[in-house]
């Protein structure tokens, strides 16, 4: 098993909050790392998967039997398949506190769905944490001894990412998508038909990284454009998508407000695509793209919560790929060229001017740190996702 960054997280999580809700999508490892904290849980744990039947059969009288556990950490996987628990949970959590137990009891698994957060935010409100788990990132393959490469090209989920080569990589990442299509958007958007989706997911994946026009998107699936925004959507609640915002800090230039849209795993991109090679990727026009994509998912999980992150782009073509805003103040701009020889362009200096950004990199393949022009340093992608981790 590769260790997980998110497992501290959460082992801190679930000694000062009654319920932690880890949400991220399917065969990412939440099932895994669940397991691994439970092995050695001092209390002892109860693990229920709610798609087994048998063990949706124990929770039909589901008050009763969570009380009859005691002590022990329950976790409840696939928690979205009851969603009336919530309010159980509330009674037992209440009640324990007012017993003085104020250590974490229930470990909840689910993929990322509107309605589950809603209902448990409503529910639980003050006796929840909500944590996602992302794909495998730059730091935890390093600690593996996975090369960049090869993360670049398949991608983090840990089915893909440690497959005997890749072929067997891109047949399971292709499972995976008409898994999603023909199982999960059924389920979490009944009314959305699975194959518009993978359309839309397909017409992204063409224009990774790129501005979302949603009116070219509706004319080309023939729907209307409040359509297009709820597939979206449900693609971005999915964490299958990322939507980042454009900073829009107030600073006397005229800046693009479109969001630019990327597919969150690289390895699902160059499926969507498919690229199945590195020399595949290498030759197609979506490389630069890809990678930067693949850099900023990296870089935004490693910075977590702490830090906000946006891109930024004025109409005179100042342009950002990555900022990170702290406190409602930009700190951090961040370049990703793919060159072994990286040079910062001019619109990257003048943006960093005109927000005061000291902290300027451009993340490229090598391995040294560069000092650049304009006060940037060049830097592995590796090396800065560890200095945004401290």
């Amino acid at each position: 098993m590769i260790p997980r960054q998110t497992e501290i997280i959460v082992r801190q999580r679930l000694a000062h909050t009654p319920a932690v809700v880890l949400l991220g999508p399917r065969q990412v490892g939440k099932t895994t790392l669940a397991r691994q904290i439970a092995q050695d849980w001092p209390t002892g744990s109860i693990y229920l998967d709610l798609e087994r039947p048998t063990d949706r059969n124990k929770m039909q009288e589901a008050d009763a039997y969570l009380r009859a556990q005691g002590n022990k950490l329950i976790i409840l996987d696939e928690i979205h398949r009851l969603p009336g628990v919530f309010e159980i949970l509330r009674g037992i959590i209440d009640e324990r506190r007012r017993a003085g137990q104020r250590s974490g009891h229930f470990l909840l698994l689910g993929s990322a769905a509107l309605d589950l957060m809603q209902q448990s935010s409503e529910t639980l409100a003050g006796r929840v944490a909500y944590l996602d788990i992302a794909p495998l990132d730059i730091g935890e393959a390093y600690t593996a001894q996975i090369n960049e490469p090869t993360l670049w090209l398949r991608g983090g989920f840990p089915e893909s990412l440690l497959a005997p080569d890749d072929s067997v990589s891109m047949t399971w990442r292709r499972d995976f998508i008409r898994s999603y299509l023909e199982r999960d958007v059924p389920m979490f958007a009944p009314r959305m038909p699975a194959q518009t989706i993978a359309r839309l997911w397909t017409m992204i994946g063409h224009q990774q990284g790129g501005m979302l026009n949603q009116s070219r998107i509706a004319s080309a699936l023939g729907v209307a454009n409040p359509t297009v925004d709820r597939y979206i959507d449900l693609l971005v609640d999915l964490q299958l998508l990322r939507r980042l915002a454009p900073f829009s800090g107030n600073v006397g230039k005229r800046l693009v407000k479109s969001p630019k849209v990327y597919v969150r795993d690289s390895g699902i991109l160059h499926a969507l695509l498919s690229l199945e090679t590195l020399d595949d990727l290498l030759g197609h026009p979506v490389c630069g793209l890809s990678y930067e994509g693949h850099c900023i998912e990296s870089l935004v999980v490693s910075a977590g919560d702490r830090r906000t992150p946006y891109f930024y782009r004025s109409q005179g073509g100042a342009e950002i790929d990555l900022i990170f805003e702290k406190g409602g103040k930009p700190e951090i701009a961040i370049e990703v060229k793919r060159s072994m020889t990286p040079s910062p362009e001019k619109g990257f200096s003048t943006a960093c001017d005109d927000l005061e950004i000291e902290q300027r990199y451009v993340v490229y393949p090598g391995s040294e740190v560069i000092p650049l022009r304009q006060g940037a340093q060049a830097i592995s992608l590796h090396s800065l996702a560890e200095k945004l981790r401290a």
